[in-house]
């Protein structure tokens, strides 16, 4: 006697998986004409368990996928040196989309009445929502592709993996003490608000969200004015919010090496390193975006003492903030103060004097 539970997962499968199971790895390869290596090699870049030759468990959607991703690296648009990475990096955002998407539906089944959890009742209602969810994920993949393709071609003489962005990560602050003084369904909802706000901030300003690393999130934008408002966006309305920690930033500018939707590099790096050092609710900043920033007045830089963290000896961030009211005298502005501690503008007055001011400040 089949398990009730086991019933449910078969018809679940032939709905999602586009029919029955009734190959093995073998005769899937074979069907699409794809060598038997190869085969192996992309199953396991996708992140499925291994399976035994004998397994019957692919169907004819999975020999139609394996002769179609033959025929992209066929026709030269995928190089056969990064196929495996590509498949990879397909495999790995996919699998994140579908485990939200399987607990989502789990959810609404839960609320269910009891005559509503059958097994019909399940399978019918995932049958009727699986093109809808198909429909917005394809209209959604659709306008990145227009929004990543206009970049392109508004810039065709820029390399796309590897160009000059700033990088910046954002903190919540205090998130491993939270996490031992409040319980799973609170943890949930201040994580789903902390991305939420992140997420709107972050396109608002004409950011891209590179991944969220818990209570992180990592992000990029081309223009460093952007990236300020970003940090100094989120800073202001965490700081607003009583539900939510407070959060600390660090960025950095330069050239990134952009790879399957993500990001790396020393600037990278040096973002990070500048998080772990910053205090609740400050923003430090690179030499590099503290230049390119100097002449905005809508903020201030005040450059900090060296620091060391790891990799990165004396380091010398500077915080950024929103200017106050324009001060009078030699400095009007702290962006001058910063640049030339930055050593980025020359001294307007005498060295014996200046040295005497800052003692003075």
């Amino acid at each position: 006697m089949t398990d009730p539970g086991e019933e449910l997962q078969q018809r679940l499968e032939r709905v999602l998986l586009g029919g029955r199971r009734k190959y093995t790895r073998l005769e899937v390869a074979e069907k699409a004409g794809v060598p038997d290596e190869r085969s192996r090699r992309l199953w396991r870049a996708l992140g499925f368990a291994t399976v035994r030759d004998d397994e019957v468990v692919f169907t004819d959607a999975d020999v139609e996928a394996m002769r179609t991703a033959d025929q992209l690296v066929q026709s030269g648009l995928i190089d056969p040196s990064i196929e495996v990475s590509v498949t990879r990096a397909l495999g790995q955002h996919l699998s994140r989309l579908a485990e939200w998407q399987v607990d989502m539906l789990w959810e609404l089944i839960r609320e269910q009445p009891e005559p509503g959890r059958g097994e019909r009742q399940v399978t019918r209602l995932v049958d009727r929502l699986l093109p809808e969810l198909e429909r917005v994920q394809n209209f959604v993949w659709r306008r990145h592709l227009a929004a990543y393709a206009g970049r392109a071609f508004a810039a065709p003489d820029e390399h796309l993996e590897t160009r000059t962005e700033v990088v910046g990560f954002v903190d919540m602050v205090g998130y491993t003490r939270l996490t031992r003084q409040i319980g799973e369904d609170e943890l949930s909802r201040v994580l789903d608000a902390f991305e939420t706000l992140a997420t709107e901030v972050i396109a608002e300003h004409h950011g891209r969200v590179v991944k969220m690393i818990g209570d992180e999130v990592l992000f990029v934008a081309d223009a460093p004015v952007d990236a300020a408002e970003i940090a100094l966006t989120l800073t202001e309305r965490t700081s607003a919010d009583e539900t939510l920690p407070s959060v600390r930033a660090g960025m950095a500018s330069g050239r990134i090496l952009s790879r399957f939707g993500d990001v790396y590099g020393s600037v990278v790096n040096l973002a990070a390193r500048l998080t772990s050092v910053a205090r609740p609710g400050t923003i430090l900043v690179d030499r590099e975006l503290a230049t390119e920033l100097a002449e905005e007045k809508a903020y201030e830089l005040r450059v900090r003492r060296p620091v060391t963290v790891r990799g990165y000896n004396r380091l010398r961030p500077a915080a950024l903030r929103r200017a106050s009211e324009a001060p009078t005298g030699m400095f009007a502005s702290s962006q001058q103060l910063a640049a030339e501690m930055l050593g980025l503008t020359p001294a307007t007055e005498p060295e014996e004097p200046r040295r005497r001011r800052r003692r003075g400040r």
